[in-house]
């Protein structure tokens, strides 16, 4: 009989914290471990064979440290990784464990959020060129009109502590303005990268007051509660001691400095290596 886990939340660095802290407010009964691949972070210029690959190995590592369930809380791995993770690694590895993304629980139900029916995506150059975003929410609202933007400055300018200080406006403003030029008919606006809620202040400075913006946590918070109560099985395969353990593949202690501003609350680290 295989014994409960902690539900393994993955990111290439810190961004996924901004989804375990709503995944904790949401399920505070559950156990996390959480897994920032800070080392070959960011994944977003990389190539599919690459972020697959980088994917693939973290998941192995929340398998062998018995975790059931993956979400891999990092828009560019969602987009690149899951779908091959899923239908041809899974099945190989073990076919009741699961793996799931952030991408879908958003495109589910954003062409709700939207009055004229068309969206913005703000994202890494991986997720926007994987063109994930526009298919996936086609398939649930054809109607929708998806409009792309690609800021590769951003990821960098968080992780750097930019985030609230002036060096951050122009390039927050230069890649709004880019993405309203596609359309004036924009009224919903999503940050498809889990850094960005960090420059959400920011972001509404420079839009107008009637585009409303879209964070991810909570969407999938409430669509992973809502798996677990559809999948009873998969629930009793996960420890519930609200516990919650966090890796990296980088330095602990450079962790942990950086770690609180996205999570929300101290935290401590140990180091994980996932070509062992």
């Amino acid at each position: 009989m295989n014994q409960p886990g902690p539900i393994g939340v993955f990111d290439s660095g810190y961004g996924g914290l901004t989804i375990l802290q709503a995944l904790v407010k949401e399920l505070p009964d559950q156990d996390f471990l959480y897994l920032g691949d800070n080392a070959r972070a960011p994944y977003g210029p990389r190539s599919y064979t690459s972020v697959h690959q980088y994917t693939l190995e973290a998941v192995k590592w929340f398998f062998a440290r018995g975790c059931h369930l993956v979400v891999l809380a990092c828009n560019t791995a969602s987009a690149k990784a899951l779908r091959t993770i899923q239908q041809r690694d899974l099945p190989a590895i073990d076919p009741n464990r699961r793996v799931l993304g952030v991408l879908r629980p958003t495109t589910e139900i954003i062409g709700q959020m939207t009055k004229t029916g068309a969206v913005g995506i703000l994202g890494t150059s991986g997720t926007v060129n994987s063109n994930s975003y526009p298919i996936e929410i086609h398939h649930f609202f054809p109607g929708c009109r998806v409009y792309q933007e690609a800021c590769p400055m951003w990821v960098p300018l968080i992780e750097n502590g930019e985030y609230d200080r002036p060096g951050a406006d122009y390039f927050v403003q230069q890649h709004l303005q880019h993405l309203l030029a596609q359309s004036p008919d924009i009224d919903t606006l999503l940050l498809a990268c889990t850094h960005y809620p960090l420059l959400l202040n920011k972001i509404r400075q420079y839009l107008p007051s009637q585009i409303s913006v879209v964070t991810q946590g909570d969407i999938v918070a409430k669509s992973l509660r809502n798996y677990l109560e559809r999948h009873p099985e998969m629930a009793l395969n996960c420890s519930r001691q609200s516990r919650q353990a966090f890796y990296t593949t980088d330095d602990p202690a450079d962790f942990e400095q950086q770690a609180t501003r996205f999570f929300g609350a101290p935290v401590q680290a140990q180091h994980a290596d996932l070509t062992a």
